[in-house]
């Protein structure tokens, strides 16, 4: 399992990325609310509600603003 921390021009935290020992990778907000997932064997991004987002990996783009 590995952790990518995202932060904006002040150095917040504004979301993480984490990679399961299942391969899908989990983002999660500053408040560790889960915002959704990309599995790379589909090549689907989902979000919190499951619902399909996009082909690829846009995870960042569930980050909503604060």
């Amino acid at each position: 399992m590995s952790k990518q921390q995202i932060r904006d021009r002040s150095n917040r935290l504004i979301a993480t990325i984490e990679i399961k020992s299942s391969g899908k990778h989990e983002i999660r907000d500053a408040s560790n609310r889960f915002l959704g997932s990309y599995d790379p064997r589909s090549n689907d991004t989902r979000d919190d509600s499951n619902r399909f987002v996009a082909k690829g990996n846009v995870l960042t783009s569930l980050i909503r603003p604060f």
